[in-house]
């Protein structure tokens, strides 16, 4: 594969907060065993914002588990703020498809839950926890249950808890996927704000490629299973990113038109 220059190898490297490395995962099923991952590698930098796109099944998920140290690799090595991962990281960040909520307990509790579990002094959780609520609009709805709040609004509660701590790294994986396309929009330009004030290391797993392309620095398009890299994608797009002036850039069209490409020359290959 090629980068987007046309000038070899995708070029993987910016020395940083996560770092993979020549990474596979395989396992065995009861009828065969199959390569999940190969020779991934990746270089993530401190304060990046990395979208990873591809065919369903391709192995993203099972990337984020690596990082995260839910899962360890075949082979290969992988790295979190220069230690190497070994185990279930704490300063990592996660939010998934579903927002996961207690419904017995309000938005503020159950941001709070973080807290709870990682033993954080009451003062600072609660601190935090204001900040966090402010910052995501919900102010208003500390108080309301889940059944009470809005698919979005579920969704902004699961960001501020998974933020609470101040990771380094936040992994998300498909957290707008269920939405309806509107919220999905609005939840985009309030991840663009977010990642903005608080420049934490993200790296988000989509099936959008308008999403991967508003949100992203950079844009990790995969192969089909097995999974590598087939192209890291330079986005070029200021930081700030007001949502209908940024479909019209013309970056952002490169961006689309050559994950389009990518994939649908995956496709056909296949």
């Amino acid at each position: 594969m090629t980068d987007q220059r046309g000038e070899g190898p995708p070029e993987a490297s910016r020395g940083g907060t996560v770092e993979l490395d020549d990474v596979a995962v395989r396992f065995r099923t009861k009828r065969k065993d199959v390569t999940a991952l190969r020779q991934v590698s990746l270089d993530v930098g401190e304060g990046e914002f990395v979208a990873i796109v591809g065919p369903s099944g391709c192995g993203k998920s099972t990337l984020l588990k690596l990082v995260a140290g839910l899962l360890k690799p075949s082979s290969g090595g992988v790295r979190l703020r220069g230690e190497a991962v070994t185990g279930p990281r704490r300063d990592i960040g996660y939010v998934f498809q579903r927002a996961a909520l207690l419904e017995w307990r309000s938005a503020r509790r159950n941001i709070l839950l973080q807290a709870e579990m990682r033993r954080m002094p009451a003062a600072r959780a609660r601190e935090r926890t204001a900040q966090l609520i402010e910052m995501t609009g919900l102010t208003g709805f500390e108080d309301a249950y889940p059944h009470e709040l809005s698919g979005g609004m579920q969704q902004r509660v699961a960001l501020c808890r998974a933020l609470l701590h101040e990771p380094p790294v936040l992994l998300m994986d498909e957290p707008f996927g269920a939405l309806d396309a509107l919220t999905r929009e609005q939840m985009n330009v309030e991840l663009n704000r977010i990642w903005r004030e608080t420049r934490t290391t993200v790296l988000l797993v989509t099936h959008s490629v308008a999403e991967a392309a508003y949100l992203a620095n950079r844009i990790v398009v995969m192969t089909e299973r097995p999974g590598t890299v087939a192209e890291i994608i330079d986005v070029g797009l200021p930081d700030d990113r007001d949502y209908a002036k940024t479909m019209a850039r013309p970056e952002f069209a490169r961006a689309t038109g050559r994950i389009r490409q990518l994939l649908g020359a995956v496709s056909a290959a296949d």
